[in-house]
C-alpha cells in the first residue's frame, strides 16, 4: 500500500473521513515530473463512504516552481484547487467521466496520489510567465480586451480604391490597349 493509498474497506459507511497529505519532491518523483517537478503542497481529502459509492473532495493548496517561458527563470506559482470525484462500486474498473469513476466492489484501497497529481497539473497554465512579465501581458490585453487577433486589409475597407474610375485597377487598362 502506497503513501497516498486509503484502505476503503476499513472506512465506516455514511461518515466523512479526512486525510491530509504534504506533497513535495518525493511526490513528484513518484508520479511524474513532466508538467510539475518541484513545489510544496498540502492536500486535504474528505472521503464520504456510502453503500454504493464514495464521494471524494480534494482541496489542494500550495506553490509550484515553474520555469518562465520567456526568461527561463524559475518562479513560484500559487495553486488553490478544489475537485470532486465519485467512485461508484460496480463489476469493472472504468472511468465513466471526469467526475465519476467505477471501481470494482472488491477494491480494498483507493490510490489518491495520481488524482492529486492530475489536479495540480490541471492548474498549471499553458503559458508560464514570471510575475514580472504579467504587467506587460495585461497592458497588451487592454489594447485588445477580447484577446483576439484582428486582421485588417486596406482592400476590404472600400475607402482605398484606386484613383481610376469605378476602382478599376490601372493594369487592366494597359491590357485593354493591347486589343
Amino acid at each position: 500500500m502506497g503513501a497516498y493509498s486509503v484502505n476503503i474497506i476499513g472506512l465506516s459507511s455514511n461518515k466523512v473521513h479526512h486525510f491530509d497529505y504534504d506533497l513535495g519532491e518525493a511526490f513528484f518523483r513518484e508520479f511524474g515530473t513532466d508538467l510539475v517537478s518541484q513545489g510544496k503542497f498540502h492536500a486535504y481529502v474528505a472521503l464520504n463512504k456510502h453503500e454504493t459509492f464514495i464521494e471524494a473532495d480534494f482541496n489542494i493548496k500550495g506553490n509550484a516552481v515553474l520555469v518562465c517561458d520567456r526568461s527561463l527563470e524559475p518562479f513560484d506559482f500559487p495553486i488553490d484547487s478544489k475537485h470532486s470525484i465519485v467512485f461508484k462500486f460496480g463489476d469493472v474498473n472504468e472511468e465513466m467521466s471526469d467526475e465519476i469513476i467505477m471501481i470494482h466492489r472488491d477494491t480494498a484501497t483507493l490510490e489518491l496520489g495520481q488524482y492529486m497529481y492530475e489536479f495540480i497539473a490541471l492548474a498549471i497554465p499553458m503559458k508560464k510567465l514570471h510575475p514580472k512579465f504579467q504587467e506587460t501581458e495585461d497592458d497588451e490585453d487592454e489594447e485588445n480586451p477580447e484577446g483576439k487577433i484582428v486582421y485588417t486589409s486596406s482592400d476590404s475597407s472600400g475607402d482605398d480604391k484606386d484613383d481610376d474610375n469605378n476602382g478599376i485597377d490601372p493594369r487592366w487598362d494597359i491590357l485593354k490597349k493591347l486589343k
